[in-house]
């Protein structure tokens, strides 16, 4: 039956490409107040392709913050629900003097369509709503329930969505979650099975001074906060690039065989990885690159500064210096145990004399996985299987998407990545694009993906299947 789908949706090519470009045109930056207008016309966008796909219960869902778009299509009784997941936010387009084309304008150039969102999020998302019409046209129906939820807070991290999933808890129950979000980590054909949670803090470090000092007045005579900072934050890491932060990365949560194994799998060459962006090899001695990327945890200092930082000179001896630091984490590692490790070290090391304060975020998200056994990566490998000929290989990013961790904390079920973004999309930089190829590789995925969904449920009504 999805080859049917299939086959409508690609004699509607360009017609999903032109419905893109309106969604494109919604120039809904959810970081920006002044884009609240652009934030409305999306969310009218999804109300008025909901309503035509022939979906029911159209409402917003409001935490507080950009609401949510919900809709469903529940005429499938006694079956499970399949609630697909997008996002209709966007970063914001700055600099605008670094884009080749109006960034709320599709623009097809070779092969690509180029835009703010085109990739993140609204491509995919496009592609699981064309779906998801041909699917409702061609076969009446689908093999389950279907919710839909399209929040617009993913790019500011989702504030309000986990008040959201409180407040409609009922109406957001379901089984699996199917997500347009996520990308394909330029390997092809891939299973997105988890990928690294995230916490951060800001820290500033005084000397006893009360002000910045003249440094040739007092130069040699009293301690220097970027100086202090320096040593501070280099003591987080050893020479070989490991962290040498006590009780950061607990022996249970290293990496498995298997996991080394899915990584192996991948055959990259990690010489033209580092071609690919100038880098020099650096990190946990013992893994390669790719095992550092997708197996271990991160903690970065993303931004050091302190004193004076403008034109010309300044001769000063700063008396206060500043950074912000996040962490990356892999599976088994809780967020706030990671900072409170991060933060211990920080004050044994802090130079006597001095004083620390940090400011570490509330929450943070931890690092999500699939297993194997999954309804959802089941499917996927048949799919995947079936269209590429290919077996497929699995793969975690070495980015966070929240959503996931926090649609299994809310609702206690599993989220697949299902979006068909690549690398060479520069998602949140200028002349951010899409490739016209994904698109038809996901309008033959999709449909696809929802029969093998109603497949396994049909072999398992708890959604589990053996193979």
């Amino acid at each position: 039956m999805s080859d049917r789908v299939a086959d409508q949706l690609s004699q509607r090519l360009n017609a999903i490409i032109g419905r893109l470009g309106e969604y494109v045109a919604c120039q809904s930056v959810s970081a920006d107040p002044d884009f609240e207008h652009g934030m409305e016309a999306a969310r009218c966008f999804l109300e008025r392709r909901f309503e035509e796909i022939g979906l029911n219960n159209i409402q917003r869902l409001d935490g507080g913050g950009h609401p949510a778009v919900y809709a469903d299509w529940l005429h499938a009784p006694g079956k499970p629900t399949l609630i697909v997941y997008g996002h209709y936010d966007v970063q914001p387009p700055d600099p605008l003097d670094e884009w080749k084309t109006d960034p709320f304008v599709l623009t097809e150039k070779e092969g690509r369509l180029y835009g703010r969102g085109a990739s993140d999020n609204k491509g995919s998302s496009i592609i699981a709503l064309e779906s998801l019409a041909a699917y409702l046209e061609v076969e009446g129906g689908f093999p389950f329930n279907v919710r839909c939820l399209f929040e617009g807070e993913e790019e500011v991290g989702a504030p309000t969505l986990p008040v959201i999933f409180e407040r409609y808890h009922e109406l957001l129950n379901g089984d699996l979650v199917l997500s347009a979000d996520g990308g394909r980590n330029g390997f092809w054909p891939a299973i997105n099975v988890g990928c690294r949670g995230v916490t951060s803090m800001e820290l500033t470090l005084r000397t006893s001074a009360v002000r910045d000092l003249h440094s040739g007045r007092y130069g040699g005579v009293t301690r220097n906060a970027l100086h202090d900072m320096a040593a501070l934050l280099a003591s987080l890491h050893d020479a070989d690039g490991s962290v040498s932060v006590e009780g950061f990365l607990p022996e249970n949560v290293l990496p498995t065989e298997e996991a080394r194994r899915h990584v192996a799998e991948l055959g990259l060459n990690e010489e033209d990885l580092f071609k690919s962006f100038g880098g020099i090899p650096h990190g946990w001695p013992g893994y390669s690159a790719i095992e550092r990327l997708m197996l271990l945890p991160t903690l970065e200092i993303n931004g050091m500064w302190g004193g004076y930082t403008g034109p010309g000179g300044k001769t000063v001896i700063p008396n206060a210096g500043h950074a912000k630091i996040t962490l990356r984490l892999v599976p088994g590692q809780v967020p706030a145990a990671a900072r409170a490790a991060v933060v211990r070290h920080l004050e044994e090391k802090a130079p006597v004399g001095t004083s620390l304060s940090i400011s570490a975020e509330a929450g943070g998200a931890p690092a999500y996985n699939l297993g194997e056994d999954s309804p959802l990566v089941i499917a996927a490998d048949r799919v995947l299987r079936a269209v590429t000929g290919k077996t497929p290989v699995r793969v975690r990013s070495g980015g966070t998407s929240p959503i996931t961790a926090t649609i299994r904390q809310e609702l206690g079920i599993d989220t697949l990545m299902f979006g068909f973004s690549l690398p060479a999309d520069g998602v949140h930089a200028p002349n951010e694009s899409y490739a016209i190829q994904s698109i038809r590789e996901g309008i033959v995925c999709w449909p696809k993906m929802l029969t093998e969904l109603g497949h396994i449920w049909d072999c398992d009504k708890n959604g589990r299947t053996a193979s």
